[in-house]
């Protein structure tokens, strides 16, 4: 088969050009321990899905991956 000319790959970039790099994020991240042994959320669950789904924090609001639930943040 042959190759697709031009300079282009499929995502619109330069060949070789790289996204911006985002730092990933284990799951422990999510967690803390507390004084007494105990599990505790660091951040805030999904009302709608339930406690094991949790929002994820951006620069003016929490928002749910899953099923699209917002919350804005106050000024």
């Amino acid at each position: 088969m042959a190759e697709k000319k031009g300079g282009k790959d499929a995502k619109g970039g330069a060949k070789g050009e790289k996204g911006p790099k985002v730092p990933k994020r284990s799951k422990k991240d999510a967690y803390a321990i507390s004084k007494d042994g105990k599990l505790e959320r660091k951040k805030k669950h999904c009302p709608k899905c339930g406690p094991g789904v949790f929002l994820a924090e951006h620069a003016d609001r929490l928002a749910c991956g899953k099923c699209g639930y917002t919350e804005f943040k106050k000024k």
